[in-house]
């Protein structure tokens, strides 16, 4: 993976990939090792989000049990078949398996399976939670306290709506043919978005500057850009949108 580099703003930022992750032992006080990636943390997004990250467990291994306090949450699994263990019971999860998980609920994860179970992770504000760091009145019918796991390869398209509060508001699969194209960008979100499989390049009009994609690729998408994605060989995005503070963040 490779990016120009010039003195031009470009509309993407945080482009990375899985393949210098670090070693974590003990993750959620579960004993053995996860790898983990984070590709962005507050500092580089706009929206009130707290981290987009890939994590990894290899054959037997636990990401431990825990509380969500403060954030809202997705799991994505990219790959691999495990257990997520969500408020107690276990549910079998595979490629393609996405837990919306609010504040006050517990999750963890297993991999029951013979090969790495990978996944993405996107972490988001609460507004009761911002309200409390702002000093200010938590909104009304903020906290949802629920968890629901769905199937996205075959749902496509999962709005939050009822589910989150906050700035995560759509989780979708894109899928471009090779030789074909797709556009990406929305004015009032930024976007998140994770190459699931394929090769191509990310460009913007008026820009010399492009980025290769290939499999394990993220990267970040400025609200009010605008971006081509050129597709190689068929490449599947799974793209977030996260409103940015004081706006919608078109569905």
């Amino acid at each position: 993976m490779s990016t120009a580099q010039t003195t031009a703003t470009v509309p993407w930022s945080a482009v990375g990939d899985v393949s210098t992750k670090a070693s974590v032992y003990g993750v959620h006080g579960a004993e053995g090792k996860t790898y983990w990636k984070a590709f962005a943390t507050r500092r580089q997004l706009r929206s009130p989000s707290e981290a987009v990250e890939w994590a990894s467990l290899p054959a037997k291994g636990v990401s431990g049990e825990h509380r969500h306090t403060r954030t809202e949450e997705i799991y994505l699994i990219l790959s691999g078949t495990g257990e997520l263990l969500l408020n107690g019971g276990p549910l079998t999860v595979r490629a393609g398996s996405l837990a919306l998980t609010s504040v006050g609920n517990i999750h963890g994860l297993r991999n029951t399976g013979d090969d790495h179970l990978d996944w993405w992770v996107i972490e988001t504000l609460a507004p009761a939670t911002g309200s409390v760091l702002s000093g200010s009145q938590p909104p009304e019918g903020a906290d949802m306290t629920q968890a629901v796991v769905y199937d996205l390869f075959e749902e496509k398209r999962v709005d939050t709506a009822g589910v989150f509060s906050g700035p995560l508001k759509q989780v979708e699969v894109v899928d471009v043919p090779a030789g074909g194209q797709h556009v990406l960008g929305l004015p009032t979100a930024e976007l998140a978005v994770y190459v699931h499989d394929g090769e191509g390049v990310i460009e913007a009009a008026g820009l010399t500057e492009t980025v290769t994609l290939g499999k394990d690729t993220c990267l970040l998408l400025e609200a009010g850009s605008r971006s081509t994605v050129k597709a190689a060989t068929a490449v599947r995005l799974l793209v977030v949108t996260l409103a940015v503070e004081g706006e919608g963040g078109d569905r």
